[in-house]
């Protein structure tokens, strides 16, 4: 989900624990034998060689592999010589050979183990874990300000250099597997699966999904958008290349200090102030009610819920209808820098305004399918990039708004495999 607005991390699964250190010294074998057991051996040769496969594919960088039940997980920091790398988190399962892949695009500040890869409950998988199982290649491919430091950013990494970045990792594999594809995207990686989608004429690209992102605006939203466009130009003319948005510190006062006071003054009497945890569950429901040059975008906010205030902010009454904070605090806590590229903000918000000038997605151009699903309380009902894409011939095309959903929800809410992975395809 893009922190294109105040402030967020889902869990990726074990830490470095002996666990994975083995894995790390005793290197895709290893791994295939910890997963597998040596009552599997047909199966763990199938899963090292096609990992060993994409590896080398990839490039140089310095893999990691951590193995799971059925499934096993590559780590990829490409080396390119840039001052941070792009990441690409391979999750393939060890039991049958995958019939596609899946590329899954994180929104703004995210990363694949975040947005894709924390467990949606106790006991249920996120979204990569489910487009395994329905017999895809997952393959992650977090851009490289996640391993940024914010003097590495600059005024040029904006869409289209994470649209370049994404070809080459497609490009690669492609040339290796020649499986069919899809790009799977969430936020702004949904704005990306689109725009990556207009430049790809290969015949194995068959589908994309949008999951809760934006398309042209029309009428006074779009004239808001193309002042957000503006106030964005100003921050890099200014020398402003990347921004940190703050959710993820945000979520963890809310988590380790919740009755503490926050810096931000209390709406009934400014000069009180949210505690931490009232103010997390604000930022998260109220989104589209914070300052910011971007909060605008959502009908409501980030999670669905409710917030009532109390007398005081100790008695502000709030919940989270699907998502709960423990999840946040898992999503959040497993991003890197969290950085916001400015040039990437800046033509998200031309996007949104229709200015095809600045930045110009090629609707006409998009010939796979297309699956788009927004959240009726996140980026809201809002179709006219699907209409774009329909009306330039493209027939296959799906727009559907997800009732009570917030943003986050349509990846992280413990119900999402029922009420918005199914629409999927």
């Amino acid at each position: 989900m893009d922190q294109e607005h105040s402030a967020t991390r889902p869990g990726a699964g074990p830490g470095p624990g002996p666990d994975r250190r083995a894995v790390l010294a005793g290197g895709l074998a290893g791994a295939a034998a910890l997963t597998l057991g040596s009552a599997a051996p047909a199966a763990a040769a199938k899963g090292t060689g096609l990992l060993s496969r994409i590896e080398r594919a990839l490039g140089t960088g310095t893999a990691a592999y951590l193995p799971g039940d059925g499934w096993i997980r590559l780590t990829l920091p490409l080396d390119d010589g840039g001052p941070a790398p792009v990441t690409v988190d391979v999750v393939a399962d060890t039991a049958r050979p995958p019939h596609g892949i899946a590329y899954l695009l994180p929104g703004g500040g995210l990363n694949f183990a975040a947005d894709f890869f924390t467990p949606v409950a106790p006991d249920g998988p996120g979204l990569a874990h489910e487009l395994r199982r329905r017999g895809l290649l997952v393959v992650g491919v977090t851009p490289r300000e996640d391993a940024a430091a914010p003097r590495d950013v600059t005024a040029e990494w904006g869409l289209a250099a994470h649209r370049r970045d994404l070809a080459r990792v497609v490009g690669a594999l492609d040339s290796v597997l020649r499986l069919p594809y899809q790009y799977v995207g969430h936020s702004a990686g949904a704005a990306l699966a689109l725009d990556a989608a207009s430049h790809d004429d290969s015949p194995r690209l068959r589908r994309v999904v949008a999951l809760d992102t934006t398309g042209p605006y029309t009428g006074e939203l779009a004239l808001r958008a193309a002042a957000t466009r503006d106030a964005y130009a100003a921050q890099l003319a200014q020398g402003t290349y990347a921004a940190d948005p703050g959710l993820a510190a945000l979520v963890a006062r809310a988590v380790t200090d919740p009755a503490g006071a926050s810096p931000a003054p209390w709406p009934p009497n400014p000069s009180l102030r949210f505690t931490h945890a009232g103010l997390a569950h604000f930022a998260l429901i109220r989104t589209a009610a914070l300052p910011g040059a971007a909060n605008w975008i959502y009908a409501q906010g980030h999670g669905a819920g409710g917030y009532a205030f109390g007398a005081t902010p100790a008695e502000d009454r709030f919940t989270l209808t699907h998502t709960p904070l423990a999840t946040w605090h898992a999503a959040t806590s497993a991003v890197g820098s969290g950085l916001l590229p400015t040039a990437l903000m800046r033509d998200l918000a031309a996007i949104w305004a229709g200015d095809e000038t600045t930045y110009r997605i090629g609707w006409d151009r998009i010939r796979a399918e297309v699956v788009w699903v927004n959240t009726a309380l996140g980026r809201g009902d809002h179709p006219r990039g699907a209409e774009l894409i329909r009306a330039a011939g493209n027939d296959r095309v799906t727009f559907t708004v997800v009732p009570g959903y917030g943003h986050g929800d349509a990846v992280w809410s413990a119900t999402a495999a029922r009420d918005v992975w199914s629409l999927l395809g």
